[in-house]
């Protein structure tokens, strides 16, 4: 393989699609110019389905729009759409309490919270990044702020109702990683200690509690010491959550110079959660597994959806740029070949969400409460910037 070559063809593939497809596509449908904000349970020709929004996707195409304004290029369309997003929190989004909503009306009443601070940590990546295009530093300081609000709603016993009641204590990964990313994000725009002390202690747990190299596998759900529960939901492999996980140590690992505790720590995940990931019959990223290899629980198992198959591409580009070793350039040659050859709509633009393990389409729909505007950008920029970085 031509590396250089190969990376340029990537670069511009990303580029092109980021540009002339997703966020055209949802400048254009999703991005409510009446109320300010963004739509996103759009139909596959972008048609609104249901004007309810989420919160999660305020932050996260604030975010989006703004990254894209610092990586790509100074569009100030995509400007104006992040703080669109922002305004929208600010004014509607935060309960009494200060914790956000997970569901508003288009014109920002409120429907619906639920136990997580996702909400938050969108709309705090999203004010970080914001500050960084627009130079307005106000913003970087109400990240920060909301940030340390995370914390204490963590914190607090009883603020954030648990998943199952004190005779079943658990602790789950999603949470530990994404802050891992939320600090990190935060910190490119004002740096401060408990950001730092966030990322160590979330890596800490990864190693401590929720790898498992008994079954090469970080779990989804463990006790609080990091217990093994042998029940269906402890024994959850989400093999494209352990793949984000792994971009996210691999671009602190960078960040530290070159770390190689870290990176050795994210290539171990890496390695395993390949193995449990990729459908060798079909291709792409499976969404669920168990790690005794019992049948998985959860009714989406064996379907591939949009996001686990981004992060892998971005993770496959961290893994080589960290090690020059080829075979991680051969498994994103793997995920993006098979990614770009079911996922985008030709006709239509933007990319559809939810295919069956054989790669056909399960529904159309190109958004919804959960699917928007960010994982499949979020993966083109970072990816293309990555890819730049390698040739120069």
């Amino acid at each position: 393989m031509n590396v250089n070559e190969y990376l340029k063809e990537q670069a511009d593939l990303y580029k092109a699609d980021l540009t002339t497809n997703i966020m055209p596509f949802w400048l254009k449908y999703g991005l409510d110019r009446k109320h300010g904000g963004v739509y996103t349970c759009l139909d596959r020709d972008g048609s609104l389905m249901d004007t309810t929004k989420s919160v999660w996707f305020q932050g996260r195409f604030g975010f989006i729009a703004a990254y894209a304004y610092n990586n790509i290029e100074k569009n100030p369309e995509w400007l104006a759409a992040s703080k669109s997003c922002i305004d929208f929190i600010e004014a509607y989004c935060a309960d009494a309490d200060g914790h956000l909503y997970f569901e508003v009306t288009e014109d920002g009443t409120p429907l619906r919270k639920r136990r997580y601070v996702f909400s938050e940590c969108f709309a705090a990546i999203a004010m970080s990044e914001y500050s960084l295009a627009s130079g307005d530093q106000t913003y970087a300081v109400k990240a920060l702020e909301l940030f340390n609000r995370i914390e204490r709603f963590l914190a607090t016993p009883g603020f954030l109702e648990p998943k199952y009641l004190p005779t079943m204590p658990m602790q789950g990964h999603s949470i530990t990683m994404i802050l891992i990313n939320t600090a990190a994000r935060i910190r490119a725009a004002i740096p401060a200690p408990e950001l730092d002390a966030r990322i160590e202690k979330s890596i800490a747990a990864l190693e401590n509690y929720f790898v498992h190299p008994e079954f090469k596998a970080l779990l989804e759900t463990v006790g609080p010491n990091g217990e093994f529960i042998d029940t269906c939901n402890g024994r959850v492999i989400n093999p494209g959550h352990c793949i984000e996980t792994v971009w996210f140590l691999l671009e602190e690992a960078k960040y530290r110079g070159g770390d190689e505790r870290l990176t050795q720590l994210a290539l171990q995940i890496l390695n395993w959660s390949w193995e449990w990931g990729w459908d060798k019959e079909y291709g792409g990223i499976i969404n669920f597994r168990d790690c005794r290899n019992l049948p998985a629980q959860d009714y989406s198992q064996d379907m591939k959806f949009w996001w686990p198959q981004t992060e892998t591409i971005i993770a496959t580009l961290y893994a080589y740029q960290a090690t020059k070793d080829e075979k991680y350039l051969d498994m994103h040659r793997q995920i993006s070949e098979w990614t770009y050859a079911h996922f985008p709509d030709r006709e239509y633009g933007e990319w559809y969400g939810y295919l069956h393990r054989d790669g056909t389409v399960a529904q159309p729909a190109k958004g919804n409460i959960f699917k928007g505007p960010f994982h499949i950008p979020r993966m083109m920029i970072r990816s293309y910037t990555l890819c730049k970085e390698m040739i120069e």
